[in-house]
């Protein structure tokens, strides 16, 4: 697999990467833990080496993990972790902490947790309204002088908080949703800004958590863990509205002899040369199929065509229910 640079500071990594969130529930239940470790040692083994996960996701059992199923790779992969919520030794939760002090703290317990020496990448999960940007910017630049992290990054901030932060401390990457039917990062500034500062930027949910698949349609249900079925773009009336986004794909597929989420995909990529998707999944054949996204040429003619249909939705429903949006920094 290719490889593409996030930052200036040599952080080179598989160019579509691997979302380890939904193995630890974040979809329903849990996987089979033996099943989740092959599936990420599969990765390995196909030329995945960018691994995302952070201690909220469980909490703190997905870093174990990923930690334990990376353990024999762990000098030719990409571990990327994120600090930020308040999360309570017994895995309740308070909120947003990024005092300094707690950043610290969580540093530690993930080095733990990841059976590592040092963190590859480590990101604000979200901003904290209460502790300046420059104040966490300072302490992740103490932990790369200390060698406990490489690289520095922010997930779903702003533009001027990227600045902000940068000029503290070399961001090396963004993370923020960006897909076909997500697009706000390239209308509020934070793409421009990564281009103008050499950032790199990093799609989650670059498949729509699986609604641009094409696998999900009016039917489908999800359980109550299930965090789709909250989601105000996942209601039965939206996802009917939202299903000419998967028309779109498919009959581009088609001719491509791709899959729709394939060529979600390779639209991504084909956006910028330093961004880098990281969908996630539980089966090793759709493991294969998101890699296999790589393969797939889009010219400049299907890419016209892709953004002149796609401008023709209106895509229904918020992105995430609004009491996660809220902790975005717009």
């Amino acid at each position: 697999m290719k490889k593409r640079s996030l930052g200036l500071g040599g952080l080179e990594v598989s160019e579509i990467g691997y979302g380890c969130m939904g193995l630890t529930g974040a979809y329903g239940q849990a996987a089979d833990r033996a099943d989740a470790i092959a599936l990420i040692r599969g990765a390995v083994e196909r030329g995945v080496t960018m691994f995302d996960t952070a201690e909220a996701y469980g909490p703190f059992t997905n870093e174990e993990l990923v930690g334990e199923a990376l353990a024999p790779f762990r000098e030719s992969v990409v571990i990327a972790t994120k600090f930020g919520f308040g999360i309570n030794p017994d895995g309740t939760r308070y909120g947003v902490d990024s005092r300094p002090q707690h950043i610290r703290q969580v540093v530690d317990a993930m080095l733990k947790r990841l059976k590592v020496t040092h963190i590859d990448l480590l990101y604000q999960h979200r901003v904290d309204p209460n502790v300046p940007i420059e104040d966490v910017a300072a302490t992740a630049k103490k932990l790369i002088q200390e060698g406990k992290v490489r690289f520095f990054g922010l997930s779903e901030a702003s533009a001027s908080t990227l600045r902000r932060a940068h000029a503290v401390q070399p961001v090396a990457a963004l993370q923020s949703e960006y897909s076909l039917w997500t697009r706000d990062v390239e209308e509020n500034g934070v793409l421009a800004a990564c281009q103008e500062l050499g950032i790199g930027f990093v799609s989650f949910s670059p498949l729509g958590a699986g609604f641009l698949t094409g696998k999900i349609d009016t039917t489908t249900t999800f359980g109550g863990t299930d965090f789709r079925s909250i989601s105000p773009r996942f209601a039965p009336d939206a996802r009917a509205a939202n299903m000419a986004m998967v028309d779109l794909l498919n009959r581009v597929a088609e001719r491509k002899r791709a899959t729709p989420g394939q060529v979600a995909l390779a639209w991504l990529l084909a956006q910028k040369p330093w961004i880098v998707p990281i969908p996630g999944t539980r089966r090793i054949e759709r493991l294969e199929e998101n890699l296999g996204a790589a393969s797939v040429e889009l010219t400049d003619a299907d890419l016209r065509e892709i953004d002149e249909a796609a401008s023709r939705i209106a895509v229904q429903g918020a992105r995430l229910p609004e009491a996660v949006l809220k902790l975005t920094n717009q």
